[in-house]
């Protein structure tokens, strides 16, 4: 099989032919059918996750029929369809069994640590899969982990998400924002969405969102001209570019949940207006197995529907980061596979 590779740091992804592997123990080998592009990957590429080993496969956003399991896998069996974490947990720390895996010190992420998903063939541990249900899209199975799951996590398990709150997304024309305003909106939120494209406002109306800022250097003015009172839950998804103004929109003891970062640069956070008005600000690491399958449950629904801007061959994958990078895509990119 052909696997796209990351063999140094900055350099493009070479297309290399790789063996389909063979999994061991409480291994799973998974055909997919497509993989996800994230900008985390874009990240690795360029050198901010310092604990990737190379050469690595990058991606993470895994899903597939299982074509073969290992002599200890006690849950699956061939031909089941399944969608995975971007991480393997440990399944035996606190954080584990307490279900919150996402939090496992030991974790091992696809694309870093082991060998991610640019390939055809994934061999990946039981106890990062769910299963998926009949009639889900197979696009909304392979972001069912790094999209739609972080999305609910992130508002759901994190912010506390509920039918009537205010709730400010940004980057919501990317591949999470944009899911991430349906999802908001099955929860009976009213979405105000921000984007640094204005081109896109049309397409993030259609996709549910009740108004659709621009984001500029003073956008929390503009989201108190529509909500005085301000937002009851932001949702940060570019991190340091947004952050500020972001802070600024939060209401009285509004919290502030921040899924992504899109820079290693660090916000400051003023302090006063943090303790005067009761604001939360709380990070929020990918999805655990209980929000993929809430995610997979909306998508079953009809609830959140796939927003895909391209589906690409794996030949085209630098090109496809690079479009990213430049903000050219609504919604997400995937690779394709025969």
């Amino acid at each position: 099989m052909e696997a796209a590779v990351l063999n140094g740091i900055g350099k493009d992804l070479e297309v290399e032919e790789r063996k389909i592997p063979t999994p061991d123990g409480n291994e799973i080998l998974i055909k997919q059918q497509f993989t996800g592009i994230c900008y985390r990957d874009i990240l690795t590429k360029e050198g901010f996750f310092p604990r990737v080993s190379l050469p690595m496969i990058p991606g993470h956003e895994l899903s597939g029929t299982i074509v073969e399991i290992g002599e200890d896998v006690e849950y699956f069996k061939k031909g089941d369809h399944v969608a995975g974490l971007i991480y393997v947990p440990c399944g035996h720390c606190e954080n584990c069994i307490s279900g919150n895996e996402n939090l496992c010190a030991f974790k091992k992420t696809m694309g870093e640590n082991i060998q991610g998903t640019y390939r055809e063939y994934v061999t990946i541990n039981q106890r990062a899969l769910v299963k998926v249900q009949q009639g889900v899209p197979e696009e909304l199975a392979t972001i069912a982990a790094c999209v739609t799951g972080m999305a609910t996590h992130a508002l759901d398990s994190v912010a506390g998400i509920s039918p009537g709150k205010r709730v400010l997304i940004t980057g919501a024309g990317g591949g999470v924002g944009s899911h991430a305003i349906q999802i908001a909106r099955a929860y009976g939120a009213e979405v105000t969405a921000v984007t640094s494209s204005q081109w896109k406002s049309e397409e993030l109306y259609k996709l549910g969102a009740d108004h659709v800022i621009t984001a500029s250097d003073t956008f929390s003015k503009d989201l108190k001209a529509i909500w005085a009172e301000g937002a009851n839950i932001v949702m940060e998804n570019t991190g340091s570019a947004t952050f500020k103004e972001s802070f600024r929109s939060l209401a009285f003891g509004g919290k502030m949940v921040v899924p992504g970062n899109l820079s290693p640069a660090s916000p400051e956070i003023p302090l006063g207006i943090l303790i005067l008005k009761g604001n939360t600000v709380a990070g929020s690491i990918s999805s655990t197995r209980n929000d993929m399958e809430k995610a997979l449950l909306l998508s079953l629904k009809g609830k959140i529907k796939p927003v895909i801007w391209d589906r690409i061959d794996l030949k085209d994958v630098n090109t496809a980061l690079k479009n990213i990078k430049e903000k050219k895509n609504v919604g997400r990119v995937l690779i394709r596979f025969s």
